[in-house]
């Protein structure tokens, strides 16, 4: 089995003995260049296999975490997509600054399911959608699949692709370490509320609230 070019782990799966004892048996056994190469060819693709088998069971695994977890969040009442989407903006939106008063709020991501949580928050702050406007952010490597990132975030949105009639183009990076490089890159979005400056300090203080709600615990 060994001149044939089966390793030790294939050798083992039929003759039930120690690794060391076919060390020791092969000790005199001299093999010539197509049967060494026999043997690495099946230890790589031994371990090919066992690279995948454990890929496999990673991604398995990665699911079950994820849709367990998924299931204990259940129902949201109003008051948490009131603080969830408080504080989706704490991190994501924009601030007003002191040296700048009357700045609005506006928002900026790539996750649709975000956006999508961001735009049911908007509802529930009696945020019309009339009060609205959205710009697209999209590298520039891009510009010939923008009808199809328009109608991507219309669908996400549930807004006509008329709503999405600015689009502003990023430079693009010659050695990216992006991965959304392909078909499944859609940009960013931005969504601006106009007239905007009131909501933008209640915001503020939802976040300082949130805050000290939190050290009170």
């Amino acid at each position: 089995m060994r001149k044939k070019g089966i390793t030790y782990g294939g050798i083992m799966d039929k003759v039930p003995v120690a690794k060391s004892t076919l060390a020791l048996w092969f000790k005199e056994v001299k093999l010539s260049k197509p049967q060494i190469q026999l043997i690495t060819k099946a230890r790589l693709e031994a371990g090919l296999r066992g690279g995948a088998t454990k890929k496999k069971q990673r991604i398995a695994k990665m699911h079950s975490i994820i849709e367990d977890a998924e299931k204990k969040v259940g129902h949201l009442t109003d008051r948490e997509l009131w603080l969830i989407g408080t504080t989706i903006y704490w991190a994501e939106g924009s601030k007003e600054k002191e040296w700048y008063p009357g700045s609005g709020a506006s928002f900026i991501n790539m996750d649709s399911h975000m956006v999508q949580v961001f735009m049911r928050w908007l509802k529930f702050c009696s945020i019309e959608i009339e009060n609205l406007s959205f710009s697209l952010y999209i590298h520039e490597n891009h510009k010939n699949r923008v009808s199809e990132i328009k109608k991507y975030w219309s669908r996400i949105i549930g807004l006509p692709v008329s709503k999405f009639t600015e689009v502003y183009w990023k430079k693009n990076k010659g050695n990216t370490k992006r991965k959304n490089i392909g078909d499944k890159y859609f940009g960013i979005i931005k969504i601006k509320v106009k007239r905007s400056s009131s909501f933008l300090r209640k915001i503020t203080g939802w976040t300082r609230g949130i805050y000290n709600g939190i050290n009170k615990r």
